[in-house]
This record gives C-alpha cells, sequence and structure tokens, in this order.
C-alpha cells in the first residue's frame, strides 16, 4: 500500500486517480498514524513553499516523514514535494524545509521571452539511466510541468534527471530510498504512468 499525504496542499485526486487507473493499492494518509500500514509514501504537493512547511507542520507531518526517510523506507516527491525535500527556497526566506537534501529552491531568472512559469511538457534527461523509476522510459522523454522554482542539490551525486528550460536545471533526484520529480508524473500520460508503476514496484522490492 502506498500513502499519499494529505497536507491540505497536494493534487490527491490526479495522483489518487493515476493509481486507481493502474489497479495499484493507495490511500489517502491524513494523520501521521495511518503511516503504519503502509510501505511506501508519496508527498504530492502544489502552491507556495511556506505555506506547504506550514500546512505540514500544522499536520504533524515534519517528523514522522523524516523519521520515515531516516528508516530507509521508499518516499517519492512530486513538483513541490520535491522542494520541500531540501532546505529552503527563495520563495519563502526564512522557512525550513525538510532538509532531507542539502540545497535550496532558486526562482528562474530568464529572459524576456521565456515565461515564468514554465508551463507545460518538456523533456528529462536522464543522468541516472539506471534509476529503477527509469525503467522502460526512454531518455529524452517528454513530462508535464508548471513551476516558477527549480531545486539546487549540493550533493550532485543526487541528481537522476535534467531538464533545459533557458538553463539546465535538476528536474528529478534519486538517493537510497528517495525519489523525486519536479513534473507531475500523474499528467504526464502513458510515461507518467509508467514512472508511477515502476515506483510502487521498486517500493515493493525494498
Amino acid at each position: 500500500m502506498i500513502g499519499i499525504i494529505d497536507y491540505g496542499m497536494g493534487n490527491l485526486g490526479s495522483v489518487t486517480n493515476a493509481f486507481r487507473f493502474l489497479e495499484l493499492d493507495a490511500k489517502i494518509v491524513t494523520r501521521k498514524q495511518e503511516m503504519d500500514s503502509c510501505r511506501a509514501l508519496l508527498l504530492p504537493g502544489v502552491g507556495a513553499f511556506g505555506d506547504c512547511m506550514a500546512h505540514l507542520v500544522e499536520h504533524d507531518f515534519v517528523e514522522p516523514i523524516t523519521t520515515w526517510v531516516d528508516a530507509g523506507k521508499p518516499l517519492m516527491g512530486i513538483c513541490l514535494g520535491l522542494q520541500a525535500l531540501f532546505q529552503s527556497s527563495e520563495e519563502s526566506p526564512g522557512v525550513p524545509g525538510l532538509g532531507i537534501f542539502d540545497g535550496t529552491v532558486k526562482k528562474f531568472d530568464l529572459p524576456k521571452e521565456l515565461k515564468v512559469p514554465q508551463i507545460g511538457w518538456n523533456r528529462m534527461t536522464e543522468v541516472k539511466p539506471d534509476c529503477p523509476m527509469f525503467s522502460e522510459i526512454d531518455d529524452e522523454s517528454f513530462f508535464y510541468l508548471v513551476h516558477s522554482y527549480y531545486v539546487c542539490p549540493q550533493d550532485e551525486s543526487i541528481v537522476a534527471g535534467r531538464t533545459e528550460y533557458g538553463i539546465p536545471y535538476c528536474s528529478s533526484v534519486w538517493q537510497d530510498n528517495v525519489f523525486a520529480t519536479q513534473f507531475h508524473p500523474e499528467k504526464s500520460q502513458a510515461l507518467g504512468l509508467r514512472m508511477l508503476r515502476n515506483f510502487w514496484t521498486w517500493a515493493e522490492e525494498q
């Protein structure tokens, strides 16, 4: 069972529908006690970094998530759920993130012809082609993005995929039991569904 964390800011409908379409066991988790019956967690998110962290604190998910990761259990982050894994964000100065990864989140500073936020399809170059979540997904495949900020890991070794939008930036990370994407697999049609299925399979094998 995969637990989809509901802290008041996630794109729960589309993520839940994706797992239902794949006929994979997933449930919405609204309280930390419900995590006990899950073998993996998914942290979705849309909106602002500061609001995200405030909601995670309010719903008492911060310590349970970090404890989960420290215990080596599988976690997947999506969009804002990726950004929340880092220490801080330019979007919300002074607000600490989960700090699972060292680094910060920066806002795009691009030429006028490139609109911010980036909205639409863009390709991902696989930096770690051996990542289990990339199984049966071709390099340079397209995924759907909606974001104004991008993650800047201090440790480049966690970067699993890169995307180009005026600048090359990290669009997915993978280290040990944690995988996360800036793009939305649940909105990326067949390849996105394949990625979610890969995560479910990978989590089952851990």
